[in-house]
Formats: structure tokens, C-alpha cells, sequence
């Protein structure tokens, strides 16, 4: 049972040091919506999300409140709309998604995802329907967050998938480059998507589900920062801390980030009766200074981010926070582990302007810490095929180590490596990573078919 007493200790966090539950996400089935025509679909998707979320973020509002701990965001996934859609259209499914965008804008969420397939195997001739339909969608509308999942462990890569999302990667750019191209910025490709994942973009309401469930995602790398400063501070002397026991700090204070997320999103699931599903344990940082995960690597030792020992860091970050927030919260799911995400974070952006950071060193870092490739902003002439070949890298490392990684890949309209991009608020903002070896993998991603699973995907 869980008590308020419990988190009177995080009262400081919350003051002084970034704690907050960064998103509140609704996830709502909408299998049934589908009808004899898509004005009367559109309705039934409509009169849905107005049913469960009506009071949504007025609850979490007043939650908030009550708790005196901030909620940053209110956010809704729905079933991944290509199985809402089966035998539509291209243009069927952008009017869809001007739908869900103004469901949420009338429910008053800040985001809502779900925009969604699942193609790890094969494709239909309806996926494919929606994957051109992607660009407009995303580009007509606000809220909307789209993602394609195109690897598992079981089933390994749909090299033909693959091959398309580089071209919808430009495709969403382009559309958007008044913007910086922020359209690629609302799109993710993920290898091992789980259904219950509350961050956006790669939010969906997987099959497996309810008919509507709230996740919580939590965030902290700063009060975690904090808590290892004032550790360290109270051990001065050479040899007098080790490593395992900074370990077991951020642990420690894992747990107690983890207890106020599962207090808010208890309370606001017995508010509405809607299922509580699960916490996200992730720390996902913002650009807010003190706010950011590579601060992280400085106070533990490296005193520039990519440099040797980051990928050690970012493992134990990583194995740290799973084992505090496992500890404190009876359901955990989501992606629950570390963000690496470029713009969304100060120090890794600053890492990126002055070279300590690079695509194959970041790459390398993701193979221990929860996502991919994240918000990570490439020359805007990187050609498809190039996208397509790093996003495959990104799978691999998913499929084969059978953990969930994705790619958030942005290439900047008109902008090449080292100059900086911008899209303010929580999106944040960072110098454009070099690409290496551009243009050289063209051939590897016109072979096509489907990359085979690994052997240890056929345990039964």
C-alpha cells in the first residue's frame, strides 16, 4: 500500500532539484472504432477519446495538487492505427489522423501517439498504404506522433520496411523544413516496441492491452546528480567511495522517484477507474540545465562525454535505475532504464558542438541504455538509403541483444554538420552530428527481404 508519508523525503527533489512525473499517458483501444465507412470510423475514434480522457487532465491537474508534484505532461496512445485501419487508403488514413488530433486537442492533451505499425515480418498492401500516408499526416497536424516497429528478436528485420523508412525520414523533413524539419522529430522506428510505453514518440496501445490503461513515465537525472554530489561531497578523501556504492545511491534515490510516479498515477487511475498499467522507470532528461543524464558521466569520472568509460557509466546508470525503480513500484514496464537523447539534452548536445560526442561513439553507448538513437540531428543532405543503413545498425543492436532500441533520426533541411538546430521547449536544441562514410551502404539496403532472427530467439 502505498502511503504519502512515503515520499515526504522527495519534497526537496521536487523544490530544488527537476523531480517531476514527466507524462501521464492514457492508452485507449480503438479496435472497435473501425465501421462500414471512414466518416462514421472517424466519429467512433471521436466520441472514444472524448469518452475515457474527458476529465483526464483536470484529474492529473488536480492530482498534482494534491501531492504538490508537478506533472509535466498529459498524454494519450491509442492501437496502432494501421490495424484500426486495415484495407484503407492513404488518404483515409490522414484524415484519420487529423481526427486524433483534434480529439486531443479537444481533451486538452499535450501530445498523442500511437500514429503506429507493426511490421517486423511482412507488410500488407494497407502497411504500405500507411507509411506514404506518414509524411502528410505528421506534417497536417499538431499533436500526432507517429512510429513503426520493423524488428524483433523472434522475428528478426523486415529489410523491406527498413528500406522505407529512410525515405519517410526525408519525406517528414522536407515537408516540415519551415520548421527545421521537426516533422522527423514526431517519428520513431523501433526494434522490440513494447505496448505499454508512455514517451512519446514511440507511444502505442498494444494489443495485449485493456480497454484503456494510464502509464507513468518518471523522470530525475537531476535529483539523481544531486544525490551523488552531496555523496561524494560527504567523502573527500582519495579511495573513501567506490564505485558500488554510488551505485547503490542511485538506487536509493531511483526508488523514491519511482514511489511519486506510482503515487500519481495510482491516484488519478482510482479518480477515473481506468486500469493503472505501468512506471516507466526511464530518466529522461530535458535541456533545462541540471536536468540532464550526460551530467551524470562528468560527476562519475569522464569529464567529457564519449570519452572512454561512457558506455561503463551509462551501463551502470542503466542497471542502477532498473534495480531502485523495480524495488518501489508494483508494475514496471515501458522502456525503464537511461535516455541518451541529443537535443533533448544540454551536456550531450554540448558534447556534440565540441567533438567528445560522436554517431558511432553514441551508437556504441545505446547498446546499455534503454531507446537508440534519439533525437539525434544529421546534415539535412543525407541521402535516404544512409538513413535507412544507420536505423538498420540501430535494429541490429535491438534484435541481437534482444532489448528495445529505436531511432529518432533528424535531417536538417539546408544544414550541414556543426551548425546548430532549434526547436525550443522540451524538443531543445544541439549542433548537427556528422554522418561518416555517407552514401556507402546503398547496396546493403537494396538487397531487401528480411534480415533472420538470431539463434537464441527460438527458445520456447
Amino acid at each position: 500500500m502505498l502511503r504519502s508519508d512515503q515520499i515526504l523525503a522527495t519534497v526537496e527533489m521536487i523544490q530544488k532539484e527537476n523531480l517531476d512525473v514527466r507524462t501521464v499517458t492514457m492508452g485507449i483501444n480503438l479496435l472497435d472504432c473501425r465501421a462500414e465507412s471512414l466518416e462514421k470510423t472517424c466519429k467512433n475514434i471521436k466520441k472514444r477519446i472524448h469518452h475515457f480522457a474527458g476529465n483526464f487532465v483536470a484529474t492529473c491537474d488536480k492530482m498534482s495538487r494534491k501531492f504538490g508534484i508537478p506533472v509535466v505532461n498529459k498524454r494519450i496512445s491509442v492501437t496502432p492505427i494501421a490495424f484500426v485501419g486495415a484495407g484503407l487508403k492513404k488518404s483515409d488514413f490522414i484524415a484519420i489522423a487529423e481526427t486524433l488530433d483534434q480529439a486531443a486537442t479537444d481533451v486538452g492533451v499535450d501530445i498523442l501517439g500511437g500514429f503506429s505499425a507493426q511490421l517486423e515480418k511482412g507488410m500488407t498492401e494497407t502497411d504500405r498504404e500507411f507509411i506514404d500516408s506518414i509524411p502528410e499526416a505528421i506534417s497536417r497536424t499538431e499533436k500526432i506522433c507517429a512510429s513503426v516497429n520493423i524488428a524483433t528478436t523472434q522475428k528478426g528485420i523486415n529489410m523491406d520496411a527498413l528500406a522505407m523508412m529512410g525515405t519517410t525520414v526525408k519525406d517528414l523533413a522536407e515537408k516540415t523544413a519551415d520548421s527545421g524539419g521537426f516533422g522527423a522529430a514526431k517519428f520513431v522506428v523501433f526494434c522490440n516496441q513494447p505496448g505499454d510505453n508512455p514517451f512519446m514518440a514511440g507511444a502505442i496501445h498494444g494489443l495485449e492491452e485493456a480497454d484503456a490503461v494510464l502509464n507513468v513515465g518518471v523522470s530525475g537525472p537531476g535529483v539523481i546528480a544531486r544525490s551523488l554530489e552531496r555523496l561524494i561531497k560527504r567523502h573527500p578523501m582519495p579511495g573513501s567511495l567506490k564505485l558500488d556504492e554510488l551505485a547503490e545511491e542511485i538506487k536509493q534515490t531511483t526508488f523514491r522517484v519511482t514511489r511519486c510516479g506510482e503515487l500519481i498515477g495510482r491516484a488519478v487511475s482510482g479518480a477515473l477507474k481506468v486500469e493503472f498499467g505501468v512506471v516507466d522507470l526511464s530518466l529522461a532528461p530535458t535541456p533545462t540545465v541540471g536536468d540532464s543524464v550526460g551530467e551524470l558521466f562528468k560527476i562519475l569520472g569522464v569529464d567529457a562525454v564519449g570519452a572512454p568509460g561512457s558506455t561503463a557509466i551509462l551501463a551502470m546508470l542503466n542497471d542502477a535505475v532498473k534495480k531502485g525503480g523495480v524495488f518501489a513500484s508494483k508494475n514496471v514496464g515501458g522502456l525503464s532504464g537511461a535516455f541518451i537523447p541529443v537535443m533533448e539534452d544540454a551536456v550531450l548536445a554540448e558534447a556534440v558542438g565540441n567533438g567528445s560526442l560522436c554517431l558511432e561513439k553514441l551508437e556504441a553507448m545505446t547498446c546499455v541504455c534503454s531507446v537508440g538513437l534519439d533525437m539525434v540531428p544529421i546534415p539535412g543532405d543525407t541521402d535516404a538509403k544512409t538513413i535507412s543503413a544507420i536505423i538498420a545498425d540501430e535494429m541490429a543492436l535491438g534484435m541481437v541483444n534482444a532489448k528495445t532500441t529505436a531511432a529518432r533520426l533528424i535531417p536538417v533541411p539546408g544544414k550541414k554538420a556543426g551548425e546548430l538546430v532549434s526547436f525550443g521547449g522540451l524538443f531543445g536544441a544541439s549542433p548537427i552530428m556528422e554522418v561518416r562514410n555517407s552514401g556507402q551502404s546503398s547496396r546493403f539496403i537494396d538487397w531487401g527481404g528480411r534480415m533472420p532472427a538470431p539463434i537464441h530467439s527460438f527458445r520456447n
